[in-house]
């Protein structure tokens, strides 16, 4: 019976889930009797939507007519159609979803920088002209840098088997995901990003994949590829390309959430070393976070997966997690994520939705920080956690603090790219963690603002300044020569 109530709860649960979370935006065009759009305001916001711009198209003393913009889930969106539609005197005139309207025929295009008029140009760009360009970097490959994209290209690659929040949806479903980073990329560091999305299984078959192409890039962000499989596929990529290979959603997630951590314990006066931090998810995100941290001096993490704390000597734990056991965990803590998060700190979660209850926040230390990161849908609501939470973080934008990995990977690549940087090293990773963070003042530091937001426009440039100086720092960049234009 206890289990059947359980299991009824958790579907509602889901449901309400489903209708709260993953919201579209549509635009309703609607044609209604003057002074009726207080009862249409009603209606949308009554089925839970959430009334934006508003644009009167025609009017006259008996109609007018309206593009109302809004946002809801799937369910809650037809709803106020129905409803609208029963509404006397009002007609729906056309409704699109804003975000299908965005994504058809893609999100990004190539754009030509020299103009191709007539023969003259036609022979400079190709033929007969390129032959001598070729011959050059025949000459020194390292030149491709000056003389071609290279030197401001990045793959980002998928095989679409850990797309956000979807899991194993394949390389075709995940191409808008990659779309909208190559966007990102550009936007927000100028860099030309290409989505790369394999039909590939194994690492091998995606490893020898990458290199193929690689001589056409300056750098390798490997996206939403599944643990453990990511984890060899950038170290056997790292090992032998001669460009860096980063894995964003390991290391970009670690990068932003080591930030927002150093300045939540400001906010609550305490400081990383002292803390006990539990992490729950054990994939690519969750592991990389837990390094992160321990290399910024955290000492007591303990990380859960599906079976609970991982500690030494625990069974049916994969190489990747046997390595993290030996890491973290100093005590051995076992049981469940709620029997192993009293008494602790921090919180962070990079596994999935509603894993930890309002219990298990109130059984926490003093003044907690919770990152509930798992998006679109979080380990727990913010608005049920924020009574008992000093420090609450998601991985959305329409709750304060928002931990995304935006403020990491394009300021990030256009540091290796300035430097030309061969491969990505923890000091990297940890130079761009403390830039990010001290894009937030200490005299601007709140419970609510602890990260900058990714609209920012000097995250970016403050990383790539760190990525670099930590490069040279390394020595592991390379040197290219500069195109002698006279000798040419």
């Amino acid at each position: 019976m206890v289990a059947k109530e359980k299991e009824l709860k958790t579907k509602e649960l889901q449901e309400q889930t489903a209708s709260t979370f993953n919201p579209q935006l549509y635009c309703l065009r609607l044609s209604s009797p003057s002074g009726s759009f207080s009862d249409i305001a009603a209606i949308i916001n009554q089925c839970g939507g959430h009334i934006g711009d508003i644009k009167v198209i025609e009017s006259n003393q008996k109609f007018v007519t309206r593009d109302v913009h809004f946002s809801g889930s799937t369910i809650q969106a037809r709803e106020i159609i129905s409803k609208l539609h029963d509404m006397p005197g009002t007609q729906i005139v056309d409704v699109q979803n804003e975000v299908y309207n965005t994504h058809i025929g893609g999100k990004i295009a190539i754009q030509l920088k020299t103009e191709v008029k007539n023969y003259k140009d036609l022979s400079i760009v190709y033929t007969p002209g390129v032959a001598e360009v070729c011959r050059t970097i025949q000459q020194d490959q390292r030149l491709a840098y000056n003389l071609t994209i290279k030197g401001n290209s990045v793959a980002v690659v998928t095989d679409g088997s850990a797309v956000l929040g979807l899991g194993n949806i394949g390389p075709y479903a995940g191409m808008p995901v990659m779309e909208g980073k190559a966007m990102l990329f550009k936007m927000l560091a100028d860099i030309d990003a290409y989505p790369i999305c394999l039909d590939a299984k194994t690492p091998d078959e995606i490893v020898h994949a990458v290199k193929a192409i690689a001589p056409g890039f300056g750098g390798i962000n490997l996206e939403d590829i599944a643990a453990p499989k990511c984890f060899e596929i950038e170290r056997r990529l790292q090992n032998e390309l001669d460009i860096p290979v980063f894995h964003d959603d390991q290391h970009g997630t670690a990068v932003v959430v080591s930030a927002a951590l150093f300045n939540a314990v400001k906010v609550v006066n305490k400081k990383l070393e002292d803390l006990e931090i539990v992490i729950t998810g054990a994939g690519a995100a969750g592991i990389s976070c837990a390094k992160m941290l321990l290399y910024s001096g955290a000492r007591n993490i303990i990380v859960t997966d599906r079976n609970g704390a991982i500690y030494m000597g625990r069974k049916e734990m994969n190489t990747a997690k046997e390595e993290l056991a030996n890491l973290t965990n100093p005590s051995k803590q076992k049981g469940s994520i709620s029997d192993v998060i009293k008494g602790a700190d921090v919180f962070i979660g990079v596994s999935g939705p509603n894993l930890i209850t309002v219990d298990d926040v109130k059984s926490m230390a003093g003044d907690p920080i919770v990152f509930a990161l798992s998006n679109p849908d979080p380990e727990i609501r913010p608005e049920l956690a924020k009574p008992y939470v000093k420090v609450m973080a998601t991985g959305r934008s329409d709750y304060p603090n928002q931990i995304n990995n935006v403020l990491c990977f394009p300021g990030f690549f256009r540091g290796l790219l300035d430097s030309y940087a061969t491969t990505v090293t923890e000091k990297m990773k940890y130079a761009a963690a403390c830039a990010i963070a001290s894009n937030v003042q200490d005299y601007e530091l709140s419970e609510t603002y602890i990260i900058p937001s990714i609209f920012n426009k000097q995250v970016a440039a403050s990383v790539a300044s760190a990525v670099a100086d930590a490069a040279f720092e390394d020595r592991v960049t390379k040197v290219i020569p500069e195109v002698d234009l006279k000798l040419v």
